[in-house]
C-alpha cells in the first residue's frame, strides 16, 4: 500500500510498503481521509524524539473498519488504563501515551491498525456516515479546542479572547461558541491570518501591533475584561499579557506550548492574587472529547468546509508542508 514514511529529519518519503498486520483484538481500517497537523510538520523540519524510524506518519484520520463498514475517528493517544491519570478518567495524561504516528503507525497510509490496546481503552470513536470524510479527519483538532473549552468552562453569553489565529486558534474561537460564547474577539499579529479569520463571523478581530487590545476588550465588555482569554500562540508575550485582559475570576487558559529551554515567564502575580484568576493549560484531548468533536460537527453548524482549506492526494505531502509553512492554509486534508 502507499504511504507517507517518517525517516529523518527532512526526510519523509511516499513509499510502497506492506499491508499492515491485523491482529485479534485490532480493527483494520481503509482510510479515507487524514489532516496534517503542525506536528507533523515540526517533524519534517527537526524530527521528533518520541518516533523511531520508520514509520507511517499521522494521527489525524478517519476511515471505514473493514469487519463492520462503520466510520471512525480516534482519540489517537493511546492510554494505558492503569496509571492514576488513566484511572481519574485523564487519558490524555497518562504516563504511558502510546501515539499513532509515534508509537504505532499512524493514518497516512491506504490502511492503518488500530492497535487492541486502543480499542479496549475506548479509544475508537464512531461517526455517522453522513459526515464527509474530510470533515470527520478534523475531530482530533476539534477534541483539542473541546478540551480546552472544557478546562475554561465556557458558558453561554461568554467574551472570549483567543490570542493567535493560526489553524488551532480558529478552531478554539469556533468551538467556543459552539459552546456557546456570545462575543468572541480574536488576536492576531499576521495580516494575513486576520484576512483568512474573516470569513468564520467573529464579532472582532484585531492586530495587537497597531491596535489596544487592552481597550478593546475593555470596550467591549463594560470595562470588565473577558470571562476567558486562550493563548493559542507559541510566544512568551501574549501568555504573559493574558492575565491582565481577564475579569476577576476569569481564566487564562495556555493552549500553545513553548519550545523546551524558552518556557519560562515573567507574571505579574497581583493580578492573579486581587483578581482570583485561574491560569490552566490544556494538552491533547480524551476519548469523550473526542465524541464530543465528532457531535459538533456531525450536527452541521461549524464551518468545518472552511477549516478544511485544502485536500491534497498523499503524494502532495510536500505541497502540504509548504501550504502550512506559508499560511496559506488551516488544515490540509490528505487523501489516500
Amino acid at each position: 500500500m502507499k504511504a507517507v514514511v517518517y525517516h529523518a529529519p527532512k526526510d519523509i518519503r511516499v513509499e510502497q510498503i506492506p499491508m499492515p498486520h491485523c491482529g485479534d483484538g485490532d480493527l483494520l481500517v481503509k482510510v479515507d481521509a487524514c489532516a496534517v497537523c503542525g506536528t507533523d510538520l515540526k517533524t519534517w523540519k527537526v524530527g521528533n524524539p518520541r518516533i523511531t524510524p520508520p514509520k507511517v506518519m499521522g494521527h489525524e484520520f478517519t476511515g471505514i473498519v473493514e469487519a463492520t463498514g462503520e466510520r471512525v475517528v480516534m482519540a489517537t493517544s493511546v492510554s494505558c488504563g492503569d496509571c492514576l491519570y488513566c484511572k481519574r478518567g485523564w487519558r490524555n495524561l497518562c504516563v504511558n501515551l502510546a501515539p499513532m504516528g509515534f508509537t504505532y503507525d499512524g493514518g497516512m497510509a491506504e490502511y492503518v491498525v488500530i492497535p487492541e490496546r486502543a480499542v479496549k481503552q475506548g479509544h475508537v470513536v464512531k461517526v455517522p456516515l453522513h459526515v464527509k470524510a474530510i470533515h470527520a479527519a478534523l475531530a482530533e483538532p476539534v477534541s483539542c479546542a473541546v478540551n480546552s473549552a472544557e478546562n475554561c468552562g465556557i458558558a453561554s453569553g461568554d467574551t472570549v479572547v483567543v490570542l493567535g489565529a493560526g489553524p488551532m486558534g480558529i478552531l478554539n474561537a469556533v468551538v467556543a461558541r459552539e459552546f456557546g460564547a456570545a462575543k468572541i474577539i480574536l488576536s492576531e499579529l499576521n495580516p494575513a491570518r486576520l484576512r483568512q479569520a474573516e470569513a468564520f463571523g467573529f464579532d472582532r478581530l484585531v492586530n495587537p501591533g497597531s491596535e489596544d487590545l487592552a481597550k478593546i476588550i475593555k470596550d467591549a465588555t463594560g470595562g470588565y475584561g473577558a470571562d476567558v482569554v486562550i493563548v493559542a500562540a507559541p510566544a512568551a508575550q501574549p501568555q504573559e499579557q493574558a492575565i491582565h485582559l481577564v475579569r476577576k475570576r476569569g481564566t487564562v487558559c495556555l493552549f500553545a506550548s513553548l519550545p523546551s529551554g524558552k518556557s519560562a515567564l515573567n507574571i505579574d502575580s497581583r493580578p492573579l492574587h486581587y483578581g482570583e484568576l485561574r491560569v490552566v493549560g490544556t494538552s491533547d484531548s480524551t476519548p469523550p472529547q473526542v465524541a464530543r468533536a465528532v457531535e459538533l460537527i456531525a450536527r452541521g453548524t461549524m464551518p468545518v468546509e472552511k477549516i478544511a482549506s485544502h485536500v491534497l492526494p498523499l503524494d502532495d505531502i510536500m505541497q502540504a508542508y509548504a501550504l502550512m509553512e506559508s499560511g496559506e492554509s488551516l488544515r490540509v486534508v490528505l487523501t489516500p
